[in-house]
């Protein structure tokens, strides 16, 4: 009887307690996207030589200028990364698509001594262009000749640092 009681008490006192909580489900970190170890996370730009041309690639948006040539703005729903490609596709304000695709391949602009990390090719209003591409800041920070790449994380430029 004793062994009953001590099993309906413990039922009882179960009955009574609040649920224990399951844990929340642990979701793994992001992974940032890279193309050849450019971060696609970053404002982006393409650019190309004859004719000249150039592609600010935004976390929404294709913005789209050349010479003689009115900027095209294009919302785009993200990038499509595979394998050593990365593809925008987007559309304009009056509905004209601009599509972007990036590879993992070194490139340079035929015109500078520059030597980008990326190659890039547009299709825009039936044109297709080709040219480079690279993180804007490593653009901005470029000098005349060599690799644009962003500085490693800590280095400076200043030679007397």
């Amino acid at each position: 009887m004793r062994l009953i009681l001590s099993a309906m008490a413990v039922v009882a006192l179960t009955a009574c307690s609040p649920e224990a909580e399951a844990p929340p489900p642990v979701e793994p970190p992001a992974q940032a996207l890279e193309l050849g170890g450019i971060p696609l996370d970053q404002p982006l730009r393409a650019l190309g030589t004859e004719p000249f041309w150039g592609v600010d690639i935004t976390s929404d948006a294709l913005v789209y200028s050349g010479v003689d040539r009115p900027e095209q703005r294009a919302t785009h729903d993200g990038v499509e990364l595979m394998g050593t490609v990365a593809s925008w596709r987007g559309t304009t304000a009056d509905g004209a698509p601009i599509d972007l695709i990036l590879m993992a391949t070194e490139c340079s602009d035929g015109m500078s001594d520059r030597t980008y990390p990326l190659t890039a090719r547009l299709e825009v209003g039936g044109e297709t262009l080709n040219g480079c591409a690279a993180t804007v800041s490593a653009i901005m920070s470029a000098g005349e000749s060599g690799l644009v790449v962003d500085a490693p994380v800590g280095a400076t430029t200043d030679a007397a640092s």
